[in-house]
């Protein structure tokens, strides 16, 4: 068993708290950004786009993220508490949320641009498991997202939560939603996926779906909300919404 005493504040300049969660999110956008210029992008006039459409993508993944965990996840609560939807320091993301935030902001820019919008939206799939696996790193020290109870060897212990021995969850997403699909897609991209915009933000929806539908089973439901229809959790139906999704976008894409 692991002890998990880790604090949430990675550091303090003065009186500002920088919190591991939000060295999560810019180290995520600047690795999945320099990803995609070194690696991914081959053609001028997409590489010349990027850096401005980084602006409308971080935009989309923070009000998408908030508004969604306010929607989905605790609506109740901010509507009794509404000034609190603005205090996105205390915690409450949602990454089903930003993922729509994403796809909003690149029609913005694309329509714009006159641009493909799943030309940005398949770099965006081929980077985000970078963000993601710094995240779920951030959820482990932060200890949220905890995961069900367990007896097994690499249980963990979060002290800030209970003494009960639990699924390290985080970890668990971390490798699966991270590393994993990272490599699946770049497997995918390889293949001449990329001359066809959306193959790879279908396969992105997809994968990160199945994971996240079956990763669920070893992590707690939220507290506000529990176990819904079937005895899943709400990451679990959205998650099978978005599945479906990524498989008729796939198959429209393969039959362009």
């Amino acid at each position: 068993m692991f002890t998990n005493n880790f604090d949430p504040v990675a550091f303090q300049i003065l009186s500002l708290e920088i919190r591991w969660y939000s060295l999560a999110y810019i180290f995520g956008i600047i690795f999945g950004w320099i990803y995609c210029k070194k690696k991914l992008i081959k053609d001028q006039q997409i590489l010349s786009l990027f850096d401005d459409f980084i602006t409308y993508l971080i935009v989309g993944v923070i009000l998408g993220g908030r508004l969604g965990y306010v929607l989905f996840y605790n609506l109740k609560y901010y509507l009794e508490n509404p000034f609190e939807i603005l205090m996105v320091w205390n915690g409450g993301m949602s990454f089903h949320g930003g993922l729509i935030g994403v796809i909003i902001s690149s029609q913005l820019f694309s329509s714009r641009n006159k641009i493909n919008q799943f030309i940005f939206l398949d770099l965006v799939a081929l980077s985000a498991p970078i963000g993601i696996f710094f995240g779920r790193i951030a959820n482990f020290i932060n200890s949220e997202l905890i995961g069900r109870s367990t007896e097994l060897p690499w249980s963990v212990q979060f002290i800030l939560i209970d003494n009960i021995k639990r699924h390290p969850s985080q970890l668990y997403e971390a490798f699966f939603e991270g590393i994993i699909l990272f490599f699946l897609l770049r497997h995918f991209s390889n293949k001449n996926y990329l001359e066809n915009p959306g193959k790879i933000s279908a396969l992105f929806l997809i994968f990160y779906s199945l994971f996240r539908f079956l990763l669920e089973f070893f992590r707690s439901p939220d507290p506000q909300i529990g176990y819904l229809i079937l005895n899943l959790t709400l990451g679990q139906i959205i998650s099978v919404l978005f599945l479906v999704t990524g498989t008729l976008l796939f198959y429209l894409k393969n039959n362009e």
